[in-house]
């Protein structure tokens, strides 16, 4: 059963780095260039990559923290979508929206004092809401009531509000593909291709193991990388219809934005190495309204990450994470997102669900890898020609990568309805309406922001913020309904999210090598009276099952070594 704990220790397989770094650039690239429209940043491409830079020298640091210090699974952290729709939903207030003169390219001066006031001042809110918004998300997972939430919420809460994090983002990708929508749908024809067609390929790829030295492995890349696949050979396309004058140079030209010379001066500007540090944008701001909007991302965040580490302890060959281990990482990931909103990335951080996927296609579960990933990431926040890079790829790219992941999220929110009873009149009237009611809601309100005021200015945005986040309507709807509407808890589906998310019974051992914290952290003060009270920490009685079991192995052993000597001894007087 030790074997099973691959993640604890090193794995002959360190060498596939690759897979979980490369897996994750899609999303972290995809929120600052969704972000940068609401920003005001359209026109400012080197901004822009030092947002990309910001995300990935995070989205490492608090991968190391997770891993170390969190839930302890190898999983990746990263920016997360959750947080995308209420932040948007916020900087469409009337005092938020961008001037009309930043909309025009040729009137933006990047370096003047005015228009980076403009956009600092944007970022700085969105920076002092995260921040307080992730201290809600701190004292739900240390203070272990991330359990007690988990007893109310299920999957007829779960699918409205993630379905709902993706649906409100159909615009944006509609008009960054529309730019070229024979390169969007070509980056689309790519991605589908390598994911669904070509998955189940492998491709001989040069590998060295200290036990096989240099031999070919084959590896599964067009499953591990569809994305980034997709978009490097989109890209590729572009470049050579740019150098042989297919696509038009001029400005106001239907598809001009498709040429990788508009955004390639990006690369000249940018430095070599750029440090990311707290603070880097001024002090943050914070607003109410704000604060509610982004609270709904947080709690959604909670629910998909707890759902990530049941699947990703699953794919390791782990036992189930027991509830210290859960409290923990989702106050880690507090943390994480208090980061986040410190050094200014415009969002918070998150499991990545994708990482976990590539842990069943890889096969190592190596937490080794996952800090060596983490390192990757960390140097591509530092070296500023990363960051530059991935902001000059083209709009069209950009948007056909984006009608690939939005649905794939969509659907993901719906899957979870794979646990009810969808034969139930119930259970229909509560999806359905929790998911039109958050897409009908949020159009009328942002379409009559004057009907909804009451006076009083702070109280207005608060109200505003809510009724325009759909994933906030929707998930409240559903949470109100589900557990109103009588219904049993097979039906609702309770029990087989449960079941899901249960696993045979492990040695507490095994569960204390995986989950425990490093360096002697829970287990070698276990005997401290008040350990016991601490909701992410091991339990006293842990320690004792621990001594147990301990003890049942040495009387095993030693009952062992007796029929051995007797037998021995009968060996003997035959002889």
């Amino acid at each position: 059963s030790i074997a099973q704990a691959q993640i604890c220790e090193f794995s002959q397989h360190d060498s596939n780095i690759e897979p979980h770094f490369l897996t994750s650039i899609g999303g972290l690239v995809a929120i600052p260039l969704i972000l940068s429209k609401e920003l005001c940043l359209q026109h400012d491409l080197l901004t822009q990559s030092h947002l990309i830079s910001t995300i990935f020298f995070v989205s490492g640091i608090c991968t190391l923290l997770q891993v170390l210090f969190g839930v302890r699974l190898p999983i990746i952290q990263g920016g997360t979508f959750t947080f995308l729709t209420p932040t948007l939903a916020m900087l469409s207030l009337p005092s938020w929206k961008c001037p009309a003169w930043t909309q025009n390219a040729t009137l933006v001066n990047a370096s003047s004092p005015e228009f980076i006031q403009v956009w600092q001042t944007r970022m700085r809110e969105v920076q002092g809401t995260i921040i307080v918004a992730s201290c809600f998300q701190i004292f739900v997972g240390f203070s272990g009531l991330i359990g007690f939430l988990m007893r109310f919420i299920g999957p007829l809460t779960i699918a409205p509000t993630i379905t709902l994090v993706a649906l409100p983002l159909f615009e944006s990708a509609g008009d960054m593909a529309g730019q070229h929508w024979g390169i969007a749908f070509m980056t689309i024809f790519f991605t589908v291709l390598f994911s669904q067609y070509l998955k189940d390929i492998a491709v001989p790829l040069p590998s060295y193991q200290r036990d096989k030295k240099c031999h070919s492995s084959p590896i599964y890349l067009f499953q591990i990388f569809p994305v980034l696949l997709g978009l490097s050979l989109s890209w590729l396309l572009c470049y050579v219809l740019t150098v042989t004058s297919v696509l038009p140079a001029a400005p106001t030209a239907y598809g001009h934005l498709a040429r990788t010379d508009t955004r390639g001066n990006v690369l000249s500007q940018a430095p070599w190495f750029r440090l990311p540090y707290p603070g880097q944008w001024g002090t943050p701001t914070v607003s109410l309204a704000g604060i509610f909007g982004i609270l709904a991302g947080v709690i959604s965040s909670m629910l998909e990450s707890v759902g990530d580490y049941y699947a990703c302890a699953r794919l390791c060959g782990a036992p189930p994470p027991p509830k210290h281990a859960i409290s923990r990482g989702i106050g880690v990931e507090g943390i994480g997102c208090l980061l986040a909103g410190a050094w200014g990335t415009g969002s918070g951080t998150t499991s990545y669900s994708e990482n976990v996927g590539a842990l069943g296609i890889t096969k190592v579960g190596s937490r080794m890898v996952i800090i060596a990933g983490a390192c990757a990431m960390l140097l591509s926040g530092i070296f500023g020609k990363v960051g530059a890079m991935l902001a000059s790829i083209p709009i069209p790219v950009i948007g056909g990568m984006f009608l690939v992941m939005f649905g794939i999220i969509t659907a993901v929110g719906i899957s979870n309805l794979q646990y009810t009873n969808m034969n139930s009149s119930r259970n229909i009237f509560i999806f359905g309406f929790s998911l039109f009611a958050g897409l009908t809601i949020p159009n009328w309100a942002s379409k009559n922001s004057t009907l909804l005021e009451t006076g009083i200015i702070q109280l207005d945005q608060v109200i505003l913020v809510l009724l325009t986040t759909g994933m906030f309507v929707g998930g409240l709807l559903g949470f109100v309904l589900d557990n109103t509407i009588p219904g049993t808890q097979e039906e609702r589906g309770l029990l087989a999210w449960k079941q899901s998310h249960e696993g045979g019974t492990e040695s507490s051992q095994l569960v204390s090598k995986v989950y425990d914290l490093p360096f002697g952290i829970g287990t070698k003060y276990c005997n401290v009276s008040w350990f016991r009270y601490l909701p992410a920490c091991p339990k006293r009685l842990s320690c004792d099952k621990r001594m147990d079991e301990l003890k049942a192995d040495g009387q095993k052993n030693s009952v062992k070594t007796s029929l051995e000597r007797n037998s021995e001894i009968s060996a003997d007087t035959r002889m």
